[in-house]
């Protein structure tokens, strides 16, 4: 018994020779006419390169939502600051002359003082507070982490300042630093008018 003789060539089907077929006649060839097909190596590997970038597309995906929560998070604590800051300026420009600073074993105090009340400014323990006269403290704004009102004394008029550091958001995937949120406040009081 003869055994079928394969040989192969480039895009075509192998073909058995004439005459080296077990029982056959030796005058059928088979078809000449090209199949496609992918081997199961390469669909191996092109599921592993749809797997791969699946991959690649989540991690993007994953970093794109952290950045973006960190940024609204900054932007809220930015509308939080111009807030107080706006409050603040308010406030140091309707005392009039009665604007100090009192050093106490607490921290700093802002003693803001007009015809109709008296306004307390302090930072402590990372909040901003206000009191209005003899009231409760109030929180004015939190994750501070430094505060500073001074007065910024000119030739021609006496402003006050406020430097304010608000605390980093970050989480642990983004590196802090990033932003850092320094805010300076400036308002001069008014002098009533001279009559």
């Amino acid at each position: 018994m003869k055994s079928l003789a394969f040989h192969r060539s480039p895009g075509r089907v192998a073909k058995a020779e004439p005459g080296h077929g077990a029982g056959l006649t030796g005058k059928r060839r088979w078809s000449g006419r090209t199949e496609q097909a992918y081997l199961l190596t390469e669909a191996l590997v092109y599921i592993g390169l749809v797997f791969v970038l699946l991959g690649v597309a989540y991690v993007a995906l994953y970093r794109f939502i952290d950045h973006s929560v960190v940024l609204a998070r900054n932007a809220q604590d930015v509308s939080r600051a111009l807030h107080a800051g706006e409050r603040w300026r308010q406030d140091v420009r309707a005392a009039g002359a009665g604007v100090r600073v009192e050093n106490t074993p607490d921290g700093q105090t802002l003693h803001l003082a007009n015809q109709h009340r008296e306004i307390y400014y302090t930072f402590r323990d990372g909040v901003v507070w206000r009191r209005l006269g003899p009231g409760p403290w109030v929180r004015l704004l939190q994750g501070v982490k430094a505060s500073s009102m001074q007065a910024d004394v000119q030739p021609q008029v006496t402003s006050w300042r406020w430097e304010l550091e608000l605390q980093p958001q970050t989480k642990a995937a983004i590196k802090p630093g990033r932003v850092r949120p320094l805010f300076t406040f400036l308002a001069v009081p008014q002098t009533p008018p001279i009559p």
